[in-house]
């Protein structure tokens, strides 16, 4: 008679969950900024923070929609100069706005792609400054348009 071994080991109840990737803008639903009765050389600006709120790190990017210029043959959004700054993050503190704060996007508005921003981490929160200036060399032609746009946020 031959004896036998046998031997046996487990590892129940392996468990998985997926991650969270989502964003907090604290103008949802708003403009960043509005200006109205510009003329060439006007200025305006205004400020937007965006959170990363999921539990995963994402790429963040930035872009423009739904452009609507009231003068198809001269539209002004190809006359307002935009100039997307990162004011930093809020790991120090509420950060603030300054001269050598790197720009994200520096051109017209009509021209704007996707603007990559990096990596945020999860619960990683910057501070974003947009400027417009309705370009100098606006013509008469000019005179009484408008322009509207919209800034998607996206991580993936």
């Amino acid at each position: 008679s031959s004896a036998a071994f046998t031997a046996s080991s487990a590892n129940p109840n392996n468990t998985f969950a997926a991650g969270t990737l989502s964003i907090l803008n604290s103008k949802e639903g708003l403009a960043v900024l509005t200006a109205s009765n510009m003329k060439p050389g006007d200025s305006a600006s205004g400020t937007t923070d965006v959170q990363n709120t999921g539990s995963l790190s994402g790429v963040f990017t930035l872009a423009k929609s739904n452009v609507v210029d009231s003068d198809g043959s001269n539209p002004m959004s190809a006359k307002l100069n935009l100039v997307v700054k990162d004011c930093g993050d809020f790991s120090s503190g509420t950060p603030t706005c300054d001269a050598g704060d790197p720009q994200r996007y520096s051109g017209t508005i009509s021209a704007m792609g996707s603007v990559a921003l990096g990596t945020f981490v999860a619960a990683e929160k910057h501070r974003y400054e947009f400027a417009v200036t309705f370009d100098a060399s606006a013509t008469n032609v000019y005179q009484g348009d408008s322009s509207s746009v919209q800034f998607d946020w996206n991580a993936s």
